[in-house]
C-alpha cells in the first residue's frame, strides 16, 4: 500500500473517549504500513465535513518494527491547497512513538478547522518501516458561509439610519486568494469611518472618530497587522472598541492600541457595508478594490450577518453575485527548500521559448529556472538575484557568449510575482507583474531550439557539470500557475508521476512563513528576513542589539555627570529600553545636585492683545518632549518646576476680589488652573495676596490693578 485515503464519517466512530465529541480509529487494528518507505509517504483522512479538531494520537503498527518517530500533519477543507499545522511560529514536527504498540497523544495548542487530515512521516523506526495508526479527536463545526466575487457589496443597513456607538465588537472569517481588497467599511457624515481592508496581503484598518474642521483634533488612525493573508486559509478576525481603546485580533495574536483625537464615539450613517466599498456610479481613480474570496460567521455588534443574508433578510448589490458556497481557486502551488527541484517536460526542438509562472520568496537570490537548449545552443537560466529577477541566455558553451537581462527590484518581498519570459531567433522579452511598459527586451544574435526538460527551483544533483547552472543558489519559496510552451503544467499529473519528475517539493502547498510577523524589532527597527532567520536594523532608531531593545543614550543627566560630564545639551532616555523615545535636554552640573531643563518654542517674550472675555487669545507652550516624556523625567526627580512670567499693563491676571479670573493656564489633564507663582491651587491669589504686600491691597494680585505702566 502507497499513500493512502480514509474517508470517515461520525457514525463510523470506533472508539469512545471521555471529554471528546468524536474519535476516529482511522487505520485499523493492523494499522498503515506503505510499501516504500520514504519521505513521499502520507496518509489522508476525509471526515466528510468541517471538523474541529482538538488532539491526536498515534501508534505503530500492530506488532510489528514499524512506526513512525516525527511526523507532520497537513489540513485542508478541499483535499488541496494544504496548510501544515504551526506551533510557536513554525512549522511543527510532532514527535511521534517508541514502539509499535504505546500511544502518543498531543493536544493541539490551538485547534484547527478542517474537513481533512494529511499525516506525513518525516522519520521511523531504522530497524522497520513506515507504520501507523492514528486516531484524531474533535468536535462538530458548522458555520455559514458567503461568497463575493470581487464586484458584489452586502450593507447592512441601520435601522435609525444613524449609529452612534461608544463600543462595538466585529468578527468574522475570511480566505482569499487575493492580496488587496475592503472586507468592510462604513462612514458618517460627520467624517468619521471604519475600514477593515486587505493591502499587499496584510490586514489594515483604518478608523476615525471625528477630526475639527481647525485640524487641531486629527482622529485618522491607522494600524496593520498580519502578513500572507492571500494564502486561501481562513483567517479569523476580532475588534473590539471601547471608546478609543481598541483591541485588533488576527488568529489568536492581539494587538491593543488607541485611536488618535479625542473622540469615543463612532458616528456611522446609514449602513455597514461587507465586500467592498459603497458603489457610488461614479469612477474614482483611487478607488479600493473590492474582497473576493469566502467569509463566514460575520457578526456586527450582536447580528450575525450571515444568517440575515442566507434568510435573504440583507439586499446585496445590483453587481457581481452574492453564493453562499466557497468558490476554490484551480491554481496549485509547489513548495521548495534548499535541495528541492522540479522537471517538467517541454515541446522539444520548437523555435520560440515560453515560460510563465508566479513565486513568491522571502530569499534575495536563488535558481527560478534552467533548461538546456537541443543541439547544444546554450541554455536558458531565470534566477532572482538580489532581489531582482534576471535571465541569463548562454548562446554557445563553446563560445561562452552569454546575454543578460533583468528586471524588477525588491522581489524577494513575500508577495506573489509573475515572470514571462519569452524569446526565439534574436530576440527576448522579460516582463515582471504584467508590467508591459517596464518589460525589457534584447535584440542580440540568438539561435533558439526548445529541450526537453525544464527544470524550476533547483535540478538533479546527476546533472553533468557542463549542464551545472552558473548560479549556486537553490530557491526556497513557493511556485504557482506554471506554464511551459503556453501550456500549463499539470502538477496532480507530476506529484501522481504521470508527468516529469521532482525531488523534496511539496505539491499543493505553500508553507512560506514570514517571521517578522509579529514584528521583534523594537522601536521602529526594520526587520528583514530569510528563510531561515530574521535580523533587525537599528539605523535611525537611537537603540542596539539583535533587537533594537539597548538605548544607545543615558536614563538621566545624572548618568552623564556620573561620566565625567560637563554642563551641556545631551540626549536622554528616561525610561531605557522602554516604549518612550529619547529626548534632548540641557544639563546643568555647575551644583551638588544636577538640574535637567526641557526647552519649549515659546520666546522670551510674546505679547497678548486685548481681547474681551468671549474673544479668547490662546498661547501654546509646546514642549521639545511629549506629556509622557516629561512624565518620565518628573516622576525620578527629586524636585520640578516650571516658570513663567507674566508681565501686565492694565491687564488683569484674577479679576480680584469677587469677579471671575481672565487668565489661566491649563495642565496636562486638560484641567484649568488659577493659580501662579508663590501661590496654590484653589486659593486665586497671587504671592503678594497671601503675602499682604500687593501695591494696592483691595487687590489679591498687583495686575489686577489696571495700573498703565509695566
Amino acid at each position: 500500500m502507497g499513500n493512502c485515503i480514509l474517508t470517515m464519517n461520525s457514525q463510523q466512530s470506533s472508539c469512545l473517549r471521555p471529554k471528546s465529541p468524536f474519535c476516529f480509529y482511522t487505520t485499523g487494528a493492523g494499522g498503515w504500513s506503505p510499501s516504500d518507505s520514504d519521505h513521499y509517504q502520507w496518509l489522508q483522512v476525509d471526515f466528510g465535513s468541517r471538523k474541529q479538531i482538538s488532539a491526536i494520537a498515534t501508534q505503530g503498527r500492530y506488532s510489528s518494527s514499524d512506526w513512525v518517530t516525527q511526523y507532520r500533519m497537513l489540513y485542508s477543507d478541499t483535499g488541496r491547497n494544504w496548510k501544515p499545522y504551526h506551533q510557536d511560529g513554525n512549522i511543527w514536527a510532532f514527535p511521534g512513538n517508541t514502539n509499535s504498540d504505546s500511544v502518543v497523544r498531543h493536544d493541539l495548542q490551538h485547534p484547527v478547522i478542517a474537513r481533512y487530515v494529511r499525516i506525513v512521516p518525516l522519520d521511523w523506526n531504522g530497524e522497520g518501516q513506515i507504520g501507523l495508526r492514528i486516531e484524531v479527536y474533535g468536535c462538530s463545526y458548522w458555520a455559514d458561509v458567503i461568497n463575493f466575487d470581487g464586484h458584489v457589496v452586502l450593507p447592512y443597513r441601520f435601522r435609525n439610519k444613524k449609529m452612534k456607538t461608544l463600543k462595538d465588537v466585529i468578527s468574522l472569517k475570511f480566505k482569499t486568494s487575493e492580496s488587496e481588497g475592503v472586507i468592510f467599511h462604513g462612514e458618517g457624515q460627520q467624517g468619521d469611518y471604519i475600514t477593515l481592508e486587505l493591502k499587499k496581503a496584510k490586514l489594515v484598518l483604518n478608523l476615525n472618530l471625528g477630526s475639527n474642521q481647525l485640524g487641531s483634533i486629527f482622529g485618522h488612525t491607522s494600524v496593520t497587522t498580519g502578513s500572507l493573508l492571500d494564502d486561501h486559509h481562513w483567517h479569523s478576525i476580532i475588534i473590539e472598541r471601547h471608546g478609543r481603546n481598541i483591541n485588533l485580533t488576527l488568529d489568536r495574536h492581539m494587538q491593543h492600541f488607541r485611536t488618535n483625537g479625542e473622540f469615543d464615539y463612532l458616528d456611522l450613517d446609514y449602513e455597514i457595508t461587507f465586500g467592498g466599498m459603497p458603489f457610488s456610479g461614479k469612477p474614482s481613480s483611487n478607488s479600493r478594490k473590492n474582497f473576493k474570496g469566502c467569509m463566514e460567521t460575520i457578526n456586527y455588534n450582536g447580528n450575525n450577518i450571515t444568517d440575515l443574508a442566507k434568510r435573504k433578510k440583507l439586499e446585496p448589490s445590483n453587481v457581481g453575485n452574492l453564493s453562499f458556497s466557497c468558490v476554490e481557486p484551480h491554481t496549485v502551488p509547489v513548495f521548495f527548500n534548499a535541495t528541492s527541484y522540479l522537471e517538467v517536460p517541454g515541446r522539444p526542438s520548437q523555435d520560440l521559448f515560453s515560460v510563465s509562472f508566479l513565486f513568491r520568496t522571502w530569499n534575495p537570490n536563488g535558481l527560478l529556472l534552467l533548461s538546456n537548449f537541443a543541439d547544444d545552443l546554450g541554455n536558458v537560466e531565470i534566477d532572482i538575484n538580489e532581489g531582482k529577477v534576471s535571465v541569463h541566455i548562454n548562446v554557445t558553451q563553446v563560445k561562452k557568449n552569454r546575454i543578460d537581462i533583468s528586471s524588477g527590484s525588491g522581489l524577494n518581498d513575500g508577495q506573489w510575482h509573475e515572470v514571462r519570459f519569452l524569446t526565439k531567433e534574436n530576440f527576448a522579452v522579460l516582463t515582471i507583474d504584467g508590467d508591459e511598459a517596464s518589460a525589457v527586451r534584447t535584440n542580440s544574435p540568438l539561435q533558439v531550439k526548445t529541450g526537453e526538460k525544464y527544470y524550476f527551483g533547483g535540478f538533479p544533483v546527476q546533472m553533468n557539470e557542463s549542464d551545472h547552472s552558473l548560479f549556486e543558489h537553490s530557491f526556497q519559496g513557493c511556485m504557482k500557475s506554471i506554464h511551459v510552451d503556453d501550456q500549463l503544467v499539470d502538477l496532480h499529473a507530476v506529484e501522481q508521476g504521470e508527468l516529469g519528475s521532482f525531488a523534496n517539493v511539496t505539491i499543493d502547498m505553500c508553507a512560506i512563513i514570514d517571521r517578522c510577523v509579529p514584528n521583534h524589532c523594537e522601536h521602529d527597527g526594520k526587520c528583514t528576513q530569510t528563510w531561515e532567520s530574521f535580523k533587525c536594523t537599528c539605523d535611525g532608531t537611537n537603540y542596539s542589539g539583535a533587537t533594537c531593545h539597548n538605548s544607545i543614550y543615558e536614563l538621566s543627566c545624572e548618568a552623564y555627570k556620573h561620566l565625567g560630564k560637563t554642563s551641556n545639551y545631551y540626549w536622554i532616555d528616561p525610561d531605557g529600553s522602554g516604549t518612550l523615545g529619547p529626548l534632548k535636554v540641557y544639563c546643568n552640573m555647575t551644583e551638588d545636585k544636577v538640574w535637567t531643563t526641557v526647552y519649549h518654542d515659546l520666546q522670551m517674550q510674546a505679547a497678548v492683545g486685548g481681547n474681551s472675555p468671549d474673544k479668547l487669545s490662546v498661547l501654546q507652550l509646546n514642549y521639545s518632549a511629549t506629556m509622557d516624556q516629561i512624565s518620565a523625567i518628573t516622576s525620578s526627580a527629586e524636585y520640578c518646576e516650571q516658570f513663567i512670567s507674566y508681565s501686565c499693563k492694565m491687564s488683569r491676571l484674577l479679576n480680584t476680589p469677587e469677579g471671575n479670573p481672565y487668565t489661566w493656564w491649563v495642565g496636562k489633564a486638560n484641567e484649568k488652573h488659577y493659580y501662579w507663582g508663590g501661590s496654590g491651587p484653589g486659593i486665586q491669589k497671587c504671592a503678594c495676596g497671601i503675602e499682604r504686600n500687593c501695591t494696592d491691597p483691595k487687590y489679591y494680585c498687583n495686575c489686577d490693578a489696571d495700573y498703565k505702566q509695566w
